[in-house]
């Protein structure tokens, strides 16, 4: 995703529209409760702001972001409540449900419209309209019922992270493009004896974005789809159960990291860091933390691998980070500035190239001049196929990859076939899609 700026305005003529949005993890701290009413005596605004980017980011990168936003705005004050994805997630439904979330909010897709439902967040295009701001200059926009709710900031694929040095001393000599190859590598790599595995599967239904980024991804890097054309579920179809054949295959040939059931996604990060798993599917957004976390780790990022008889466009899990704005926040003009800031031209740059993404701004360029050379890469990966992610704007999102999980968790232990497993989740998700 670099290379100078050539490919780049393709790229971002190509983002308008979209809108994936996909789960984004990553390691981060939050704390909560909203001081919405905090302004001071001398005229001064401090608003809260949560999201779990800034871990994601070289360190005080994004607070100094924050001071360059003050330095422009001096009557408001920015005080950011960062944690990692998971503790942010859980911080930011209950703010929801209680409608006491800070004032700025960093927004998953999956999120958004119970968020919306519940009243918990605004109407950025009523914001937008009072701002006098023009939204011609942002990539996409997540929108319900022709409202905006949250805008991409910064936008992320979830290619396949390979680590070059395991897989060669498997005697693999070629990352894995078609499913056969895939698990012919994994076994290969599981053979290697000790710890290690040829892959990581996060299935924790406490946070369940495993769903999207590592199973239904395998469905829609062949082009598949867990919908029917007119947008109802179609788990029982045969793409769908295609991918879950092939995941329990990989389960059953012991070639997956042991834990799975109650991994999360910063443990498959974490396996990955050290060495213990040969291939994850992953948010470019980790590059940063896996290479300062294991300077010598010898990897590469690649396209998901389709089914063996694939030939046509690759798609490609997709996460933004999202913004938003607290409905109950009393600042809310204010917080728009925070939002207009974030996606002004220059500020959306340097964000995108600090987090490796490309930016929501469309007339954004990151820098890609200093940025690591998977960044090119999979900016390549990006061009050749497809952003795709189905679960963005379904309501309850988080519960239907929920209960897809615990239905797959069964198939897997062997307690259910996985024809029970999918009608089953089919029957959960009929009444909520």
């Amino acid at each position: 995703m670099s290379g100078g700026g050539t490919g780049s305005h393709g790229l971002l003529r190509r983002l308008l529209g979209v809108v994936a949005v996909a789960a984004m993890v990553g390691a981060t701290a939050v704390g909560c409760g909203s001081d919405d009413g905090d302004s001071s005596g001398d005229g001064t605004v401090t608003l809260e702001f949560a999201q779990w980017w800034a871990p994601e980011l070289p360190a005080g990168s994004f607070d100094k972001l924050m001071t360059d936003f003050t330095a422009q705005n001096p009557t408001i004050k920015v005080k950011l409540l960062s944690g990692p994805y998971a503790s942010t997630k859980q911080q930011l439904v209950s703010g929801a449900a209680s409608r006491t979330l800070p004032d700025v909010v960093g927004l998953d897709g999956a999120w958004v419209s119970d968020f919306a439902k519940q009243g918990a967040i605004a109407d950025l295009t009523a914001l937008m309209a009072e701002a006098k701001y023009d939204s011609n200059q942002l990539a996409s926009q997540i929108q319900i019922k022709g409202k905006t709710y949250m805008i991409p900031v910064v936008n992320f694929v979830y290619p396949m992270f390979v680590n070059n040095d395991l897989l060669t001393k498997a005697g693999v000599t070629t990352p894995p493009t078609t499913r056969t190859q895939f698990l012919d590598a994994a076994k290969k790599v599981s053979a290697l004896g000790g710890n290690v595995k040829g892959w990581a599967l996060p299935l924790d239904t406490a946070v369940p974005n495993g769903i999207q980024n590592d199973v239904m991804s395998w469905l829609w890097a062949s082009g598949g789809s867990m919908l029917t054309q007119d947008g109802k579920p179609d788990l029982t179809g045969p793409g769908v159960k295609s991918t879950v054949e092939f995941v329990k295959s990989l389960n059953d040939a012991g070639v997956i990291a042991p834990g799975s059931l109650t991994m999360k996604e910063q443990d498959k990060v974490e396996k990955f860091t050290t060495g213990q798993v040969g291939m994850v599917i992953d948010s470019l957004a980790h590059i940063t933390l896996i290479k300062k976390n294991n300077p010598k780790l010898n990897f590469t990022v690649t396209p998901i691998p389709a089914e063996d008889s694939y030939t046509g466009k690759r798609g490609i899990p997709y996460a933004s980070w999202g913004i938003g704005v607290a409905d109950s926040s009393k600042h809310k003009a204010e917080a728009f500035k925070l939002v207009q800031f974030l996606m002004s031209q220059q500020t959306n740059a340097q964000l995108s190239t600090l987090a490796n993404g490309f930016p929501g701004n469309k007339t954004a360029e990151p820098d890609f001049s200093t940025s690591d050379p998977l960044f090119k890469t999979a900016f390549d990966i990006y061009q050749a196929g497809q952003p795709a992610n189905e679960f963005v704007g379904l309501p309850k999102a988080e519960d239907l990859m929920r209960s897809f999980d615990e239905q797959l968790q069964l198939a897997l232990t062997g307690k259910q076939s996985v024809d029970d497993a999918l009608t089953k989740a089919q029957e959960a998700w009929a009444p909520l899609i």
